[in-house]
């Protein structure tokens, strides 16, 4: 499938990344590729992107975005969906077009996919150890500074969900806010008389025992940050008998290990800063086939 760079980015316009990944092939190409330069070859030439491991794909519409700023008629065919695993040795993608321009945009576009990728992979396998138990998976915050719009796209390709984009998405009330105004209680009202309509509100509690304190702010949202899964299993049941409607997220220390673990107490939402702060990159490669190399 030929993939358009006019195309958005799961609903995302091109417009809000686009200076972001001219800046990166200005930052590898600088004043020129050398080496390519000395080439001096201008011959049509097909690029073939193989998977050196086994993951999910994610990010082959950006690679194809960076390709058109080298060179609109660059031409990059997928052989493979967005979050489809693939194998070593698999086909991911082609692209065609002048030989200088593939061996220009070759790292950066790999660079990108490999990342994404590596998150996605590590995404699927948090999605997959909780299938069946109706808890979903919501990524965090930590992301690299930058490249927050890209990891969290790769997240929703891995199958997990999207926490706030930003600090502007959302009211999460946490534990240096509550400390910043005195309580749970002062910090909702005060930051009620400001926050605008119809943002949500979610409070975070350390402890068991500021939970009747942040339910009685009628948040939508409870974070449960830290707990173990003991205490976790109290808390639940807790807000669930006097507050069946809001949502119970759990956080801190979350693993693939004590995943299911954390599932059974009962919450609805698990975040995790995993997926983005410990994927490993995707190792994939780019081989001409048919140019001055071949």
């Amino acid at each position: 499938m030929v993939v358009s760079p006019a195309d958005s980015l799961a609903g995302l316009p091109w417009f809000l990344l686009d200076d972001l990944l001219k800046s990166w092939l200005v930052e590898d190409l600088g004043r020129g590729d050398q080496t390519t330069l000395g080439l001096d070859v201008a011959r049509p030439g097909r690029g073939v992107w193989y998977a050196k491991a086994a993951g999910v794909i994610a990010g082959l519409p950006v690679a194809a975005r960076l390709f058109h700023w080298l060179d609109a008629q660059v031409t990059f065919r997928a052989q493979v969906a967005e979050g489809t695993p693939v194998t070593p040795g698999q086909v991911v993608a082609q692209v065609e077009g002048a030989t200088p321009v593939l061996l220009m945009g070759e790292r950066v576009a790999l660079n990108i996919v490999m990342r994404l990728s590596g998150i996605a992979s590590l995404t699927r396998q948090y999605v997959e150890r909780l299938r069946g138990t109706g808890v979903q998976v919501v990524d965090t915050r930590k992301t690299t500074p930058g490249l927050r719009l890209l990891e969290k796209y790769a997240i929703r390709v891995g199958g997990g969900v999207n926490h706030r984009l930003g600090l502007d998405d959302a009211v999460l009330v946490k534990e240096n806010h509550i400390a910043a105004a005195g309580g749970i209680q002062a910090a909702v009202q005060a930051i009620r008389q400001r926050m605008p309509h119809p943002l949500g509100l979610e409070i975070e509690v350390e402890h068991i025992e500021q939970i009747p304190e942040a339910l009685a702010c009628d948040p939508q949202r409870i974070l449960l940050d830290n707990m173990t899964p003991e205490v976790l299993t109290q808390a639940v049941r807790l807000i669930r008998q006097s507050h069946p409607h809001v949502k119970i997220e759990a956080s801190g220390n979350i693993t693939l290990e004590n995943l299911l673990t954390v599932a059974a107490t009962g919450v609805d939402y698990i975040a995790t800063s995993a997926p983005i702060t410990q994927a490993r990159w995707l190792d994939l490669s780019m081989r001409i086939e048919n140019g001055f190399l071949a």
